[in-house]
């Protein structure tokens, strides 16, 4: 895929979130959508990289574990 349909598809999908967002959720702030990089952690869930590595039920337990105190 090269710079202009990623570029375009980008755009395309914005449109899409922020009119999905202003119909079905007014008056609360637009989404700021990922500008790229990799994240190793997201808040809140296992992500699609530990589901790889450890297996769907293997990540939601690490995920829990994280969260945990002491």
């Amino acid at each position: 895929m090269d710079k202009k349909d990623l570029a375009q598809d980008k755009k395309m999908i914005a449109g899409a979130v922020h009119k999905h967002e202003k119909k079905l959720h007014p008056g609360k702030p637009m989404t700021k959508l990922a500008k790229g990089g990799v994240s190793k952690m997201h808040k809140g869930g296992k992500t699609n990289d530990d589901m790889m590595k450890m297996g769907r039920g293997m990540a939601k337990v690490a995920n829990q574990k994280t969260g945990m105190k002491g």
